[in-house]
Formats: C-alpha cells, structure tokens, sequence
C-alpha cells in the first residue's frame, strides 16, 4: 500500500469522526429547541410586557396644555437606630488594646503579671495609673503610653476597669 493510500485513509477517517460529533450537536440542539420552546415565545403576554418595560420611557412629557396631576410627594422618616451601649469588662479592654505592649514589655510598658515591674507604679496611687491610661504620657520609657493605648474609642471607664485588671494581676 502506498504511502498517500494510508493517509487518504487516515484523512477520510478523522473527517467521518468530525462529520458524526457535527450531526450529533445538531440533533442535541434541535431537540433542546423543542423542548424549551414553549417556555418564553414572542407571542405570549408576558414576553410583551417584558419588551414594553424595557422600552418604557424613563419619564413623561408633557406638552403645553396638557394637565397631569402630580402626586404629593411623600418623605418617609426613616427609623434611626438606637445605639447599642457595648461596654467591654477590664479583661476584653486587656486582650483587644493594651496585650501587645503590657504583655511583651514593648517599648518600656510594665508586663502584666511582673509585680517588680509594677511596684513603683502602683505605689503612684490608682488615680495616677488611671490619669495616664487615659490621657497618655511620657515617662522615663523609650516609647511614650498613648492615650488609651491608641483605642481613642474606648470609655473611661472601659480604661479604667482594664488598669484595675492589670493591676490586680500584677500585684
């Protein structure tokens, strides 16, 4: 058999292959088309009023003389909600704001538990720990307290009951 014989051959069978998936498509989508038809056709009411609501204009005009009576405009009040007082306790105020320096001794801050390093501040009194929780200060440390450590969102009192806590836990 000669070589161009086996590739005619060759080439007639991929082309019969092709022909068949070709046919076997056809058939697939005609009988889809049958089948889905009668779902959503131009004839039906609600494919003409879906045509007519995407065609509607957006507004009205109106020529000179022409009256149509507009409707009084109505404002509605929206109903604001009320604020939700979500008070944290002294351990939550701790574990969200003050952990990363008062747990690590980041930047000077007295580590939580080590009663040496409280000592001196303690002695202080509670409303001095209380004055620069909240309002922040310097000190002899390398990196200044902020002002409630940096969460300018909470309470006083959220501040204080996290001093009370440290302190307890230091002492």
């Amino acid at each position: 058999m000669s070589r161009d014989q086996k590739f005619f051959d060759m080439y007639s069978l991929v082309i019969g292959v092709l022909a068949a998936i070709a046919l076997a498509i056809l058939v697939l989508a005609m009988k889809m088309s049958d089948l889905t038809q009668g779902i959503y056709t131009r004839d039906t009411a609600e494919y003409q009023m879906a045509v007519a609501e995407r065609i509607r204009p957006v507004g009205q005009v109106y020529l000179p003389g022409e009256e149509h009576e507009a409707g009084a405009p109505v404002v509605e009040a929206a109903a604001e909600p009320e604020p939700v007082a979500t008070s944290m306790t002294g351990p939550q105020v701790y574990n969200t704001a003050c952990l990363a320096c008062h747990g690590t001794g980041v930047g000077g801050a007295p580590i939580v538990g080590e009663a040496a390093q409280w000592s001196e501040r303690i002695a202080r009194g509670i409303d001095a720990l209380y004055d620069g929780a909240i309002n922040g200060f310097d000190g002899d440390a390398p990196t200044p307290m902020l002002p409630k450590g940096g969460r300018v969102d909470l309470s006083d009192q959220e501040v204080r009951d996290a001093v009370d806590y440290m302190v307890a836990e230091s002492s």
